[in-house]
């Protein structure tokens, strides 16, 4: 299953998320989740293990196991790398060890003060808050980026994190319009106005956090899972599913890529087997009334200011 960006190129409709895997474990996860069937791998400079992802990656391509052209692999521009983002995208390729990159993503829609190419520090100042670089505006960082089209070094670029003003100001500046929004959404927070905009507009949505942020988020940010939620227990077992699978098979069915993360083989199995049931018109409308508006990722809590406020 794929969806078809608006550059006519497809993007495989399930991916694995690699935030927060570290180490050996991702050799193990990435080789694993290949033979299960994955094709897309969501990355990012700030999750500071690309360079692992690129041994995992290398191994699989000169072992047989699949071939570069029959993956989708993305990966993300970080806040301090604005005005540097040639460089940035150089450094991501080389540690994935990848010519190209199929979707390059401004990561957050702000830029920070400069650490150095790949350190994806987030600088902040005495009083712990975020130092925000406001000389470098969001539609400077896109045009770079535009250039790393014409440039061959990635196939698609897009955005992530942005909502409805910023998605359509980056519309209205772009010469290359984004192939794709990444944004938290899940039952809990569904975000039905801006996923319609951005389809409306031609520009696809990824769902980072597509399971409600589960155990990965509930440690970091203190917050609740979807997946506990009777709704989505009382479909799970009318289905003979699980709870997980009903929260992706509801993002697939509303358009949009998932791109679960897990490190337990079992579980990449699961995320991945979703293509064999269709939820009902009924049940999709029953999710639909879960939506609380309430967003797990709270990256607040790092950086002392609330972007989203």
């Amino acid at each position: 299953m794929s969806v078809t960006l608006n550059n006519g190129l497809k993007m495989p409709i399930v991916g694995l998320g690699v935030w927060r895997m570290e180490g050996k474990e991702i050799r193990d996860l990435i080789l694993n989740a290949i033979k299960i069937g994955y094709r897309h791998f969501d990355c990012a400079a700030d999750y500071k293990n690309e360079a692992e992802v690129g041994e995992a990656l290398a191994e699989a391509f000169k072992t047989g196991l699949v071939k570069r052209e029959e993956l989708f692999i993305t990966t993300k521009l970080w806040n301090s790398d604005h005005g540097h983002v040639l460089e940035a995208c150089k450094d991501s390729l080389k540690k994935l060890q990848l010519d190209y990159l199929d979707l390059y993503l401004v990561h957050f829609p702000v830029a920070t003060k400069h650490t150095g190419v790949g350190t994806t520090s987030s600088a902040v100042d005495d009083e712990g808050v975020l130092e925000i670089d406001t000389t470098i505006s969001l539609e400077a960082t896109w045009h770079d980026m535009e250039d790393l089209v014409s440039k061959g070094l990635a196939r698609s670029i897009g955005i992530s994190n942005y909502d409805i003003f910023l998605t359509r100001d980056c519309l209205a500046y772009s010469k290359i319009k984004p192939a794709v929004n990444q944004i938290e959404t899940h039952p809990y927070f569904q975000r039905e106005s801006l996923v319609k905009f951005c389809k409306k507009h031609g520009v696809s949505v990824t769902a980072h956090t597509p399971l409600g942020g589960s155990a990965a988020n509930t440690e970091w940010f203190g917050s609740v899972s979807c997946l506990d939620d009777d709704v989505l227990k009382g479909l799970a077992a009318k289905y003979k599913k699980t709870p997980a699978q009903i929260a992706l098979r509801w993002g697939i069915q509303r358009d949009t890529v998932v791109i679960p993360k897990s490190s337990k083989v079992e579980r990449l199995k699961e995320n991945f087997e979703v293509s064999d049931f269709e939820l009902t018109k009924e049940d999709m409308e029953l999710i639909k009334g879960m939506d609380r508006k309430y967003r797990t990722n709270q990256p607040a809590n790092f950086w002392g200011v609330d972007l989203y406020a």
